[in-house]
């Protein structure tokens, strides 16, 4: 509900050089920002008039004034950067922005800047420094393996590990390819296609290249991966829902010294044989108490797609097929529906 005409106006001063970036493009930010915290702004000069209750300008201000220290400090606000500082403070006021978008940045090779966009996203990234295997798990477009390729290429990059490994098992979602040509590489290349772009979207095409042929970065279905250890490597196993158990279990055996694991997936989106049981909702039971091992849950406010993604994904999230029978609209009971630890220091005792 928008705010009464009666509401108290609290002046909330706006820096001289960050007027221009404060309100964007005809006044864009504000508008988003009112939508965002429910108030009414009002503008006289360096000053927002703000109108709403207490809590809903305390954050406002806040985000006002964080936004002025990045600009004191010469920080270059790229295109979206304010409207998604906007989003993080109104998910959590005790956001620290200054650490968010100069400590979050991951910068692979230099090619592409690769930063955080939602609170669930700087957990993954903390996570992923902090544990030997993280479990991303959530809705398609939340970012959970393109931040895991990032921090790959960047640990690579740094030296921190010798090689990247990119697995992820070969079903079919829904689609029947047939009898594809070429080699055994060549057959199962289609199912790993998404870690292809992924990898050429932050490294030149000669560089990928280059990497690949000297086997300093793999890319394979899982079922190659047994019987090795993987010394001294990043992995990530991609759209872990499809693994069977036996999959799973193998693949959380294989990490050698010095190596990371990230397991990303979306539960929601299981292409396996009905009778057969996900290797990753089985995991999710087993291995979730484990010290060293995280688990980060994305929702659909870390969607960071075209805007119609989000609501696609709500949507999705609250559909019920007895729906499309007459039963009425209602949220499907999941058989993971339990408490998610966020990082490993939530876990439950």
């Amino acid at each position: 509900m928008a705010p009464s005409s009666s509401s108290p106006t609290r002046k909330i001063p706006i820096p001289v050089e960050g007027i221009e970036t404060l309100f964007g493009s005809f006044d864009e930010n504000l508008k988003n920002f009112q939508l965002l915290f429910n108030v009414e702004i009002r503008t006289n000069g360096n000053e927002l008039l703000v109108e709403g209750r207490a809590t809903d300008i305390d954050k406002l201000a806040g985000l006002v004034e964080q936004l002025g220290k990045l600009l004191r400090n010469g920080h270059d606000f790229a295109k979206g950067d304010v409207k998604r500082a906007a989003q993080l403070v109104a998910q959590d006021p005790a956001v620290d922005l200054y650490d968010f978008f100069l400590r979050g940045t991951v910068v692979p090779l230099g090619k592409r800047r690769v930063v955080p966009k939602s609170i669930n996203q700087r957990k993954y990234l903390d996570a992923i420094e902090q544990c030997d295997i993280v479990f991303g798990i959530g809705p398609a477009g939340t970012g959970k393996t393109y931040l895991a390729m990032a921090e790959a290429v960047s640990f690579l990059v740094g030296k921190k590990v010798s090689r990247i490994i990119l697995a992820r098992p070969a079903v079919e979602a829904g689609e029947r390819l047939g009898f594809l040509p070429g080699d055994l590489q060549e057959k199962v290349n289609p199912y790993l296609r998404p870690l292809y772009d992924a990898l050429y979207d932050m490294l030149d095409a000669k560089k990928v290249e280059h990497l690949l042929s000297r086997g300093v970065i793999e890319i394979a279905p899982i079922a190659f991966m047994r019987g090795r250890t993987l010394s001294d490597a990043f992995v990530i196993l991609d759209e872990a829902q499809n693994t069977t158990s036996e999959q799973m279990k193998m693949f959380l055996t294989r990490l050698g010294f010095g190596s990371k694991a990230v397991i990303t997936g979306d539960i929601t989106q299981i292409d396996l044989p009905s009778d057969r049981v996900s290797g990753l909702i089985e995991a999710m039971a087993i291995v979730r108490q484990i010290n060293g091992i995280a688990f980060i849950k994305f929702d659909d406010r870390d969607v960071v797609r075209h805007g119609l993604v989000q609501q696609i994904v709500k949507a999705y999230d609250v559909f019920s097929p007895g729906s499309v029978r007459g039963e009425g609209v209602k949220r499907p009971v999941r058989a993971v529906e339990r408490p998610w630890p966020s990082v490993v220091s939530d876990r439950d005792d």
